[in-house]
């Protein structure tokens, strides 16, 4: 798929992270993991940020992807979002798929940096929810995630820093049960929900980290981000939280953009839809709960979700750019 688009000096691409002999997941129906930018046209080198949406390791939500990637472009980054795979059909688990996927993407972007004018040390990745799981296990796992390609197996994965925004982190108490269903399944042995449970992964290597969420989130416990800040500050790792006083799951940007569904283009749905045409055309079969919570997101979609915006939660992208700005200039 290549999506393409010129508006101003927006130049936006969409680029596949992975020749498709180098890429296996049993229900990507011809999905292939990409990366869209948003990049400026003029050759100026610039730090950059790639997004990435969340959904509970079962959809790539378009409500926290392109929006978000224009704000940091408007900023003044470089800006990519990921569509990594996910397991809508709740039968296959991921494991590591998603890590390699936003791993592979790193180095993607790393490799191409004079082409991006991106400069290479100053690449930090910004997830969401279970986005912002799959963010934070690059940053405590990425010299686990060897790359099966010469072409970039030499080439760094780490991030430079994270933004993690009302991120997933633990598999204990306090966990989203069903991002890690999604993820290691239902069966999943103690050692695997040991190892993606980020806040017992945390090492004096791992990347600096913004974190934010709403104290009032009802689906994933605020004791998330603060578990890992904890391990942060415990391991020396430069972290920073802010915690808003109210505000559903999934705000995104939270502003008026957000609640009127400006900005959210669909390719992050690419996987889905291609799931959805086998299960219509009754290639494949899903369970009736499954296929009546897609037909509702359908629904709302071409609806449109009725959302209020959260004016003290817009901010956080003002203090996540100013956490890196900080954190650059002493590198």
């Amino acid at each position: 798929m290549f999506f393409q688009m010129e508006e101003d000096a927006l130049k936006t691409k969409t680029y596949p992270i992975w020749e498709p002999e180098e890429y296996s997941y049993e229900h990507a129906f011809e999905f292939i993991p990409h990366i869209t930018s948003y990049l400026h046209e003029d050759s100026i080198e610039r730090p950059c940020i790639l997004v990435v949406p969340g959904g509970g390791y079962c959809v790539v939500s378009p409500t926290e992807g392109e929006l978000v990637a224009l704000k940091f472009y408007e900023k003044g980054y470089q800006a990519f979002v990921l569509t990594y795979t996910v397991n809508f059909l709740q039968t296959v688990p991921l494991k590591r798929q998603p890590l390699q996927d936003i791993s592979r993407a790193v180095r993607y972007i790393r490799s191409r940096s004079e082409e991006f004018a991106v400069k290479e040390n100053r690449i930090a990745v910004c997830g969401f929810s279970a986005g912002g799981h799959l963010c934070g296990s690059l940053c405590v796992h990425y010299e686990d995630i060897q790359d099966p390609s010469e072409k970039y197996s030499g080439i760094s994965n780490r991030p430079d820093a994270a933004i993690l925004s009302y991120p997933v982190i633990t598999s204990g108490e306090k966990a989203h049960r069903g991002s890690f269903i999604a993820l290691l399944g239902e069966d999943a042995a103690p050692e695997e929900l040991e190892y993606m449970s980020l806040e017992k992964q945390v090492t004096k290597q791992t990347p600096p980290c913004f974190l934010w969420a709403t104290a009032t989130d009802e689906a994933v416990p605020v004791e998330n981000s603060e578990m890992f800040i904890q391990a942060c500050r415990e391991k020396g790792v430069p972290c920073a939280f802010h915690m808003f006083t109210r505000g559903k799951h999934g705000l995104s940007l939270g502003d008026e953009d957000w609640a009127n569904g400006i900005h959210m283009s669909p390719y992050t749905m690419e996987q889905l839809v291609g799931v959805m045409k086998k299960v219509k055309a009754g290639e494949i079969h899903v369970s009736p709960n499954v296929l009546s919570e897609w037909e509702e997101e359908e629904r709302q979609q071409k609806e449109g979700k009725k959302r209020a915006p959260e004016p003290e939660v817009t901010v956080w992208p003002d203090l996540a750019d100013r956490f890196l700005k900080e954190l650059y200039s002493r590198k």
